[in-house]
């Protein structure tokens, strides 16, 4: 009997480790050749708030922790009373809710609502915006 030359089966693997360098130095490329954002200039002192007193700003409905509400430094029943006390073209604009903190999200949200029922046209919630 004589042996017949048969040719190999050919790989059916795909080339991975190839794919996987080509997206590394890809990734390299693009971490020395861009940024995300340009950085600030070295001179540039950033200002000092440590003794700086936060506050609302005047015209602004504060939601303390425990869900009192006041307004301008005094303090208001409920949302509902807020609203009823607003003369007419002021409940078309927007108002301005600045919450504490540690008020449950569930409040903030009930309150919002009973503002907007109350002839709110929107209710804006005021934040702290930390730097990056």
């Amino acid at each position: 009997m004589s042996r017949l030359a048969r040719p190999k089966p050919a790989s059916t693997r795909e080339p991975t480790i190839a794919l996987i360098n080509v997206v590394f130095l890809m990734l390299i490329f693009f971490m020395i050749a861009g940024t995300l954002a340009a950085p600030m200039d070295g001179d540039l002192t950033l200002v000092q708030t440590e003794t700086l007193e936060g506050g609302a700003p005047p015209d602004t409905l504060v939601v303390h922790a425990d869900g009192r509400l006041s307004w301008r430094g005094d303090p208001v029943e409920s949302a509902t009373a807020f609203m009823a006390g607003q003369p007419e073209g002021g409940q078309d604009q927007t108002l301005r809710i600045v919450p504490d903190r540690a008020l449950p999200a569930e409040l903030l949200v009930r309150l919002s609502s009973e503002l907007r029922a109350g002839g709110a046209a929107r209710v804006m919630v005021v934040t702290e915006r930390a730097l990056p």
